[in-house]
């Protein structure tokens, strides 16, 4: 099930981009995860990791394999992602269709209908 592949991005260094056609409410990725501790976090917080683990329960954090770090932020996405703890997975859907060789984004505040700024937008 590869709908995508990773490119150079005009948002942020590497991005992920449509490698076919995807319609809405379709999964494009499901990701493992490498679960980290708050004394974990708090070391990668200082690295330049920083932008690339997800919040997680217990205030620690994940690493996403795959490609599931390399999404790229916009507060207009076309995917969203869904953390299964149980499972220890993030599952990327489009939330509208996306067309191939566009890029695949979601909003880093997890509802991509949120439009509260992220951290590098303060």
């Amino acid at each position: 099930m590869m709908r995508t592949r990773v490119n150079k991005s005009k948002i942020h260094g590497k991005g992920i981009f449509a490698s076919e056609n995807i319609p809405k409410g379709k999964v494009i990725e499901v990701c493992d995860i490498i679960p980290l501790t708050q004394k974990d976090t708090k070391i990668i917080d200082k690295t330049s990791l920083y932008d690339y683990y997800f919040g997680w329960k217990s205030r620690g954090g994940a690493i996403a394999l795959g490609n599931g770090s390399l999404y790229n932020h916009s507060y207009e996405p076309n995917a969203k992602y869904k953390k299964d703890v149980s499972k220890s997975k993030i599952v990327f859907v489009s939330v509208k269709p996306i067309r191939r060789g566009e890029e695949i984004t979601v909003n880093y505040n997890g509802d991509p209908w949120i439009k509260k700024r992220v951290w590098f937008d303060k």
